[in-house]
């Protein structure tokens, strides 16, 4: 029987004397049926297995067939049918190629020979006995009298896969394919550069075929949906789309000399926080991850572009670097657009480009980064509208702050963002929208990217090793544009073992001491600040447009700096409260501006609350708190800006966003403020004397201070009587409505010390300590009073104004606190004035601050000299020095020298700070 077909190869084990034929494909490309033909009369070498050796020359004899014969079409004679192998036919015969005899060829070449025959022998015997000779005389193939090249031929996997893959890796190795498991899974034999073989399974990189059954009768893998819409349109079965992309390899690669490069093992790396971060590599694998090269190019490409195999998100990062991912990507689309086998049913996109754009979609614009939020989150405003943004690093997972485990890398991938982006102008592209899921609000996923060359963040946080790369379910289109990229970040961080991937347990960094907690805590670190000068600080946390959280990193504390000079608007700390005009624009700018920036800080001195009061520079020159003013979201404080060197900046801001007309300063009337001012211009001397007769009812030790009741008015006399009321009020049940809680700046009923009930208004509550700083509205004393202890202020005691007016010494100053005389001096003060019916004059007004010149009326000192006051007697005793930052000295000639004298004095008798020599307090 003569037939005609295409030469596969042998199954199982190949030897030089048998051939595995196959004809040509059916008419929709099938595969073709095959059949095994064995050379009658001669015999070759054996190959070896997992079991038994090779035998002498058989791989040389099946490499010479193997030349001869693969991928050209043969005619053979079947002298005899064999019993069938897996139902295979195998046939006994001869063949031809091109009219060369295969079993004449194989003897004249020395590799094989003839079989001992108990029939009597033929003329065409006798012929192939001659050859056979013939190639002995001469020596060739198996009679080679020097024996075979001795090489070490290893059948199994390597028993140390990871130092196998470790020695050749990336390396390009000589191949022959020796079976074919399904598309993308080979056995090949490594003709390695030392001459020894050796037999491995490898996967092809990138894609994954559906595995062929291995077992009789047994289905092959299904795959997925878009399989079951082909079988129902084209009347295919599962078992013929494995076929088809079985088929598809050997009859391209199969028994083909190629090119292997080894890439990987499977699940080799360790997942990010696992408990023992490094695998175990001392063990045998099934199989290698590499690829395949033909002289054509690599298989999986091709096998892609027929829709026989899918893209392997996962070997992204063993690929993308040499471009191979970007190509099956490519050749992924090309399958897709002409609906071919796998996605012959697969759905379109439902929006067009244009649909995607107006919807938010795929959409890019530039921005600047305003804050980040964690490793994988971060805050801008898009260019020009001025929208805020808050993006999710599309496909980039972070570490959890949360986590004890993690939060040493959270928060360093916050800090390597921030350093990065904080402040910067970025490429926006979202990617796609996260919908709302559970507490997790909707999210523009987006791939951002910075600098000239439009480097993307999230591949650089991921190969810091500092973030992992989301695993999208399959044909899952919500992902980054760089998704390859990123792997092969994470692939590169995965290998060198670099943050998340190192295994190693890391205690999460200590919480930053916070120096602000109280004034207590804070005054300490005055003098030093003073001392050092600018110091660097991370703007942490922006809470008004004023108050800014700072972080210290060198010494790990955060403190509290309020802007010196200026007075921001306040915004609304709950929601019941209300921002003053302009307190959130404050706010929005400030934090837009210098939240998360490196920053220096001044400080001048602290409040009661232990927040540092002092100046912010950012990029070394700009001043946050004359920008505020410029940008008309804060007004000079007239009184603390005086006394600071760069007051004249400050003023200058002003006027500037009074001219422009900027936000605070919008409804401005220059005309009107002049005509307001101009009685003040003529009254070039001092202020009309307006004396009162008043009681000192509170003196402040920390940040020298005091309050008065002026006395002889109907709101003393009212005072009075509301006392009187007031205690009997709170003799009998007050009803306290259920729930209450103050808020700051509202007017209660607190108990004081000594047991009574006094109207205040509460300045901060602690919830946590269950208490609340409150000042006494009739008296000016503050404390701190427990919240039980605290109750609504009825409405009949609200109409009364407070009667304690915040006031200072004109003219004077108290030695500084830091100075030894400083408990003196407010020791001195208190025994000339405290409980006591003084006299006051008002020299000048600094808003509801009053800058008072204190008289004794029992001292007769006062009746003969006008300008006697408690103000110079401080001075006299060595306690006090003149204020030179008042601007209203020079308008009072006679009472500065009345003043100078009395220092004089001081310096005489050595009094007070004057002790040890004439040395007096630099202003």
């Amino acid at each position: 029987m003569s037939m005609k077909a295409i030469v596969k190869s042998t199954t199982r084990v190949i030897s030089g004397d048998s051939l595995v034929l196959r004809g040509r494909p059916g008419p929709q490309g099938q595969p073709p049926k095959e059949r095994v033909l064995h050379l009658a009369d001669v015999s070759a070498p054996r190959l070896g297995s997992s079991t038994r050796d090779d035998e002498p020359w058989a791989f040389e004899s099946r490499e010479f067939l193997r030349a001869l014969a693969v991928g050209k079409e043969v005619s053979f004679i079947s002298t005899h049918s064999l019993p069938t192998n897996d139902d295979v036919p195998r046939d006994l015969g001869s063949a031809e190629i091109g009219g060369l005899d295969l079993t004449t060829e194989i003897l004249k070449n020395g590799w094989a020979k003839t079989k001992e025959s108990k029939r009597e022998p033929t003329e065409e015997d006798f012929r192939k006995r001659d050859l056979e000779n013939e190639a002995k005389s001469a020596g060739l193939g198996m009679w080679n009298p020097h024996g075979p090249k001795a090489r070490a031929v290893n059948y199994t996997m390597p028993i140390d896969s990871q130092a196998f893959l470790s020695e050749y890796k990336g390396k390009s190795l000589d191949a022959i394919v020796e079976q074919v498991r399904d598309g993308s899974t080979l056995r090949v034999r490594l003709l390695l550069p030392e001459g020894d073989h050796q037999l491995i399974n490898i996967a092809l990189a990138g894609v994954r075929a559906a595995r062929a059954s291995t077992k009789q009768g047994e289905p092959s893998e299904a795959w997925g949906e878009e399989v079951c819409n082909v079988v129902v349109l084209q009347k295919l079965t599962t078992n013929s789309i494995v076929q088809q992309a079985k088929f598809f390899t050997e009859s391209r690669l199969l028994h083909r000399p190629v090119r292997v490069q080894l890439l990987s093992l499977p699940n080799s790396t360790a997942t990010p926080f696992q408990a023992n971060g490094n695998v175990n590599t001392h063990t045998t694998a099934t199989l290698f991850i590499g690829t395949v090269l033909h002289p054509a190019g690599n298989v999986a490409e091709f096998l892609v572009a027929a829709g026989l195999a899918r893209v392997v998100d996962w070997h992204a990062g063993m690929l993308a670097a040499s471009g191979g991912m970007e190509r099956l990507r490519s050749a992924e689309r090309n399958a897709k657009e002409k609906r071919v086998c796998l996605y012959a049913n697969a759905a379109q996109p439902t929006t067009s480009k244009a649909e995607a754009a107006s919807n938010g979609l795929n959409r890019s614009f530039e921005a600047t980064v305003i804050r980040v939020w964690s490793g994988d989150q971060i805050s801008v405003v898009e260019k020009p509208s001025g929208k805020e943004h808050r993006l999710q690093l599309s496909s980039t997972r972070g570490p959890k702050l949360s986590d004890p485990k993690q939060a040493f890398y959270a928060q360093e991938a916050r800090e390597f963002i921030r350093k990065k982006l904080i402040g910067k102008t970025v490429k926006c592209n979202i990617d796609f929208v996260r919908p709302k899921e559970g507490e997790f609000d909707e999210r523009e996923c987006a791939t951002v990217r910075y600098g000239n060359q439009n480097i993307n963040i999230a591949v650089q946080v991921v190969e810091k090793g500092l973030a992992s790369v989301v695993r999208h379910k399959r044909d899952d289109e919500d992902r980054s544009l760089d998704y390859d990229s990123l792997m092969a970040a994470e692939a590169s961080a995965a290998a060198d073992t670099r943050g998340i991937h190192s295994g190693k347990d890391i205690s999460p960094p200590k919480q930053p001491l916070n120096i602000s907690e109280s004034s207590a805590r804070a005054t300490p670190f005055v003098n030093g600040f003073k001392r050092i000068g600018r110091m660097p600080a991370t703007v942490e946390y922006v809470a008004a447009g004023s108050r800014f959280k700072l972080f210290l990193p060198k010494d790990n504390q955060t403190l509290t700096l309020v802007l010196g000079g200026i007075r921001a608007p306040r915004t609304a700390r709950n929601p019941s409260e209300k921002s003053e005009p302009f307190g959130t624009e404050a706010l929005e700018f400030a934090t837009r501006r210098y939240m998360q920036r490196d920053v220096e800080f001044e400080v001048d001195t602290v409040d009661k609350a232990g927040g540092f009061i002092g100046s912010i520079y950012f990029n070394k020159t700009e001043n946050a708190a004359v920008t505020l003013v410029k940008e008309g979201l804060a007004t000079v404080h007239s009184y603390s800006a005086d006394a600071l060197s760069w007051s004249k900046q400050l003023y200058d801001a002003e006027n500037e966003a009074k001219a422009a007309k900027q936000n605070l300063w919008e409804d401005y009337d220059e005309s009107a403020e002049k005509v307001e001012e101009a009685p003040a211009e003529t009254e070039s001397g001092p202020l009309k004397s307006n004396y009162l007769d008043v009681i000192i009812s509170d003196v402040r030790t920390a940040n020298f201070g005091f309050s008065i009741q002026i006395l002889n008015t109907e709101g003393i006399a009212s005072l009075e009587k509301l006392m009187r009321d007031f205690s009997l009020h709170h003799q009998g049940a007050v009803t306290v409505p259920a729930g209450f809680t103050p808020r700051g700046g509202e007017l209660v009923s607190a108990k004081f010390s000594d047991g009574a009930w006094y109207r205040a208004k509460i300045r901060r509550v602690s919830s946590v300590k269950k208490e609340a700083e409150v000042t006494f509205i009739d008296y000016g004393n503050q404390d701190t009073v427990a919240l039980k202890d605290i109750r609504p202020l009825a409405a009949q005691f609200r109409s009364l104004p407070g009667q304690a007016q915040e006031a200072r010494l004109s003219f004077v100053k108290l030695v500084s606190a830091d100075s030894e005389y400083y408990n003196e001096a407010v020791d001195r003060f208190r025994q000339l004035c405290e409980g006591r019916k003084l006299v006051a004059n008002i020299d000048a007004r600094d808003g509801p601050l009053l800058h008072l010149r204190l008289i004794d009326p029992q001292n007769p000192e006062s009746a003969a000299d006008p300008y006697e006051c408690i103000n110079a007697e401080l001075l006299r005793d060595g306690l006090a020095t003149i204020d030179r930052k008042v601007n209203y000295l020079s308008v009072y000639p006679q009472l500065l020298k009345k003043l100078k004298d009395s220092i004089l004095d001081a310096k005489k008798v050595r009094a007070g700070m004057f002790e040890f020599g004439d040395v007096e307090e630099d202003d």
